[in-house]
């Protein structure tokens, strides 16, 4: 079998270079520095050690089934994986599924985080409108 494996839904899986390890998490929230959005919580860091990573955390108590908390975790990492052109090269997040996410589609959830980084103001200053900036 040759090419990148598909999830379920089609989508590519997010490569363990752009997950976050579990060891960054405590630095990133005792940093206190978070952005709210409808489908989301976006926990932000900046450091020179930080590369465009992103975690994600579902919460058992506002997703009961497994069912629907991997669906959350699956809009969300796909949400990044298409975004995350769009941050800054020294950034990492982790991103929280909120209860508004359930019914949500891809794109919703994009357009979500897309304003929480404008929000955070962690958006690469070389893209303008979605579009490389020419030099």
């Amino acid at each position: 079998m040759n090419g990148p494996v598909l999830n379920g839904d089609g989508a590519l899986p997010l490569p363990g270079p752009f997950r976050l390890d579990s060891s960054k998490y405590a630095r990133i929230f005792a940093l206190k520095r978070s952005v709210y959005g409808r489908t989301l919580v976006m926990w932000v860091t900046r450091g020179t050690d930080a590369g465009r990573r992103a975690g994600v955390v579902v919460s058992k108590r506002t997703f009961r089934r497994a069912v629907d908390r991997n669906r959350a975790k699956r809009l969300l990492r796909e949400a990044f994986r298409l975004s995350r052109h769009r941050l800054a090269p020294d950034v990492d997040v982790i991103l929280i599924a909120r209860a508004g996410i359930a019914g949500k589609h891809c794109q919703d959830v994009m357009r979500d985080l897309e304003a929480a980084y404008t929000r955070a103001k962690v958006t690469d200053r070389t893209f303008v409108a979605g579009h490389p900036v020419q030099k």
